[in-house]
């Protein structure tokens, strides 16, 4: 990658820079954007509020009143091959399942013009425009293009809650601005509910906009401002209203400082010179344009383009330098820092600099002593995210189960997140995987808040019987498919999460609810067959539903999985498992089937986001429900298996290319995984304090921990081939056995792992 230092810096902020260790040189933004859209390639800082990146097609959800496959394809915005750009706006998920977002779009253009996007196949019907890779760049916090049907360079960087664009002309063509209000990810006919613009004076403009999409109420307040004064602006609304008072007095299309609608695209002229830039700072507020007005003034104060880009890269600096790794190759170090890059876009600062955010009960609350974060994938990121958040990330972890713990206060349901995002919650996927969160973090001593206060929130999560299944799982010690679809997937991630519980009450000292949950826990049972040997949908009357395909993933019990990986899920009790499906050598030969069997085409597309490239037999890494897998191993005796196992995934699965990730990221989940993995161990089981030992792929690594101690990591003899561990050492002292406990970490010192050839 090109020096990051491209911009004219005074001496002195130069040269303490180029000291420190530049860890930003190996991240490659584009990374997982090539099949599926996995993650967007724009700028933003790390957590930031903004997201500022490139949209390269508008397809809509639905088609001809029915969900519109191809709109999965665009789930961050942007799309590797797609050939045109349509703008950029400033909000993003990380290769998500599902999508929102996608807020505010601009594009600058010249010429005539023209307020509808286009198509790809003819960009000149359009505000859109062509652009080539060989003309576009990306890094941490920096993202810039030619869009090449306007001779227009586009550059985009951030602070937290500031965009700052900066574009730069090479004609004397008329010159505009376009702000599309229209234009969101996963769009629909009703996904804009209302937009409001207001024209404060020659240079600032400010509005907010609300949508009704997987955040069915969700309303965003933005400040747009401009380096030089507007010639003129207007708009054009879409939508036809049958009301409209009297403001039809006015012609309210051009130089009108109100605009107001349902479907709006606005327009802001200036006359530009050859050669000159327009810069662009446009802040976000959950709050209000006055708090967005707010965030600006205090984050970007300036017009300095670079200082913005410089300060965002130190930021990202020094979160990528909390680990640092030496690789066998250049490729792993990159492929290392990206999946680092992609576990820190998120979650997201949900708060003004004043404190201020909307909750979830849609009122405004002042955040006390912590940062209120938002985007909380939970089904994804309680796996392998928040446990490397544990470890790395502990103070902003703990904000952020505070910010769990606020939604829980503000919820009517009296319910921590499911899947949450701007001051709503979506609902989407199963368990309650807020609990394994907070006591994975009170077990490990990371959570600074009110640990019993969070315990009770756990436990009145747990018994809200309305939701998915649960009053169904409490009466009957399981979900039955014919009461509750997914059924065994809820039942097995229930009892893990009721694990969790069990666990973090244990540790506080309450053996009323410890017990009430040890029990809870052990439901997985009830759903084993031993006639079929998996887990299996059973009915209300309790007896086993007769159609079962154990290779499908549809109508079998299961969500984006089947019951050859989904029904492998016990991380809290894994010998019982094993015991219960044959032993250990039964068990072990299990695994090996499922990582080798053939799968066919037909079982492959049932689930849109997964394909070949995630699959190693019938072992699928493209999707998280399977991500503690090849660790079970280590419950067989079979050690040498999970070392073997786990390192091919990481050949195989992950990589430095633009298709470098197998699947999703989910919002830094399959990241977390990679990193966790890399380093030679694995939270199989989050809520426990232990980590189960794997085949690391780093040479060293050093983690920097905030309680000011170092970990070192060494893998001695360290090669491709030398994937075994042959034995493992705490400070010059062997361990005998296949896991780390999480104080070992904390302490600090030397983790050495002595690799070989040979199994």
């Amino acid at each position: 990658m090109r020096n990051l230092i491209i911009c004219v810096l005074t001496l002195v902020s130069f040269t303490a820079f180029a000291q420190s260790k530049d860890f930003n040189q190996y991240v490659n933004p584009f990374i997982g954007t090539k099949n599926m859209g996995h993650t967007y390639p724009g700028a933003t800082v790390p957590f930031g509020m903004v997201q500022l990146s490139p949209e390269t097609d508008s397809v809509w959800y639905e088609h001809e009143g029915r969900y519109n496959k191809p709109v999965y394809r665009y789930c961050a915005g942007y799309q590797y091959e797609d050939q045109t750009i349509t703008g950029f706006s400033h909000t993003h998920f990380s290769g998500t399942g599902h999508s929102d977002l996608g807020d505010f779009l601009i594009i600058p253009t010249i010429g005539d013009l023209k307020l509808n996007p286009g198509t790809a196949d003819k960009p000149e019907s359009g505000y859109r425009s062509r652009y080539s890779h060989d003309q576009e760049f990306a890094e941490p916090n920096y993202y810039e293009v030619d869009l090449l049907d306007y001779n227009i360079k586009a550059q985009l960087t951030t602070s937290n809650r500031v965009g700052f664009h900066q574009y730069t002309f090479n004609s004397n063509d008329e010159t505009h601005v376009i702000l599309d209000c229209i234009s969101n990810i996963y769009n629909h006919k009703e996904k804009n509910v209302w937009t409001f613009i207001r024209i404060e004076n020659d240079s600032t403009v400010v509005g907010y906009r609300q949508t009704n999409g997987w955040a069915r109420t969700r309303t965003v307040y933005f400040a747009m401002k401009f380096s030089k004064p507007i010639k003129s602006y207007g708009h054009k609304k879409y939508d036809k209203s049958i009301y409209k008072g009297f403001w039809r007095k006015f012609d309210e299309t051009k130089n009108f400082p109100e605009m107001a609608g349902k479907l709006i695209r606005a327009y802001f002229n200036f006359d530009m010179k050859e050669g000159e830039k327009l810069k662009i700072k446009f802040a976000l507020s959950p709050t209000s344009t006055r708090n967005a007005l707010l965030n600006m003034n205090a984050e970007i104060p300036h017009w300095n383009f670079d200082k913005v880009k410089m300060d965002g890269q130190k930021l990202w600096n020094e979160e990528l330098s909390r680990i640092e790794v030496e690789t066998l190759t250049k490729a792993d170090k990159e492929t290392f820092y990206t999946a680092m890059y992609h576990s820190f876009l998120g979650p997201i600062t949900y708060m003004d600099v004043d404190g201020s955010y909307k909750g979830l009960d849609q009122n405004i609350h002042k955040a006390k002593d912590f940062t209120n974060y938002t985007i909380f994938s939970l089904w994804d990121t309680y796996r392998a995210l928040h446990p490397l958040f544990n470890l790395i990330q502990q103070k902003r972890n703990s904000d952020m189960i505070e910010s769990m713990m606020a939604h829980y206060d503000q919820s009517v349901h009296k319910m921590l997140p499911i899947w949450s995002h701007y001051a709503n919650e979506n609902w989407c996927m199963i368990g309650y995987h807020s609990v394994p969160v907070i006591a994975d973090a009170i077990v490990k001593g990371t959570y600074e808040g009110d640990k019993n206060a969070a315990l009770a929130a756990c436990v009145q999560t747990s018994k809200q019987g309305y939701f998915d299944g649960l009053k169904y799982y409490m009466d009957l010690g399981y979900v039955p498919e014919d009461k509750n679809s997914s059924s065994v997937s809820k039942t097995l991630e229930y009892a893990y999460d009721d694990w969790t519980i069990y666990n973090l009450a244990t540790y506080l000292g309450d053996t009323d609810i410890a017990n009430e949950y040890l029990k809870r826990s052990t439901y997985f049972k009830k759903v084993y067959n031993a006639e079929s040997g998996f887990m299996q949908p059973k009915l209300s009357d309790g007896s086993w539903r007769e159609e079962f395909d154990t290779m499908s993933t549809h109508g079998q019990g299961f969500i984006e999985g089947n019951a050859w990986n989904y029904g492998l899920y016990v991380p809290h009790d894994v010998a019982t498992m094993v015991e219960m499906m044959g032993g250990k050598k039964k068990f072990s030969k299990h695994l090996d089937q499922l990582f080798t069997m053939e799968i066919d085409d037909h079982h492959i597309a049932e689930t849109e986001d997964i394909t070949r490239d995630g699959i190693i037999g019938n072992y699928v890494h493209g999707n998280e429900p399977g991500h503690h897998i090849p660790y079970l191993y280590n419950w067989t005796g079979d050690d040498w298996k999970t070392q073997e196992r786990v390192r091919m995934i990481m050949r195989t699965m992950y990589s430095n290319d633009i298709d470098g990730l197998c699947g999703n990221d989910d919002a830094g989940q399959m990241s977390a995984w990679y990193i966790f993995s890399s380093l030679g161990f694995y939270p199989v089981c989050p809520g426990s304090d232990e980590y189960a030992i794997g085949s690391p792929l780093v040479k060293e690594a050093i983690i920097n921990l905030e309680n000011g101690k170092t970990l070192k990591i060494i893998a001695k003899d360290q090669s491709e081939k030398n994937v075994y561990v042959k034995k493992i050492e705490i400070n010059g002292k062997k361990i005998n056995r296949n896991y780390l406990k999480h104080d070992e970490l904390m302490a600090g010192g030397t983790i050495t792992f002595y690799m070989s050839k040979k199994r």
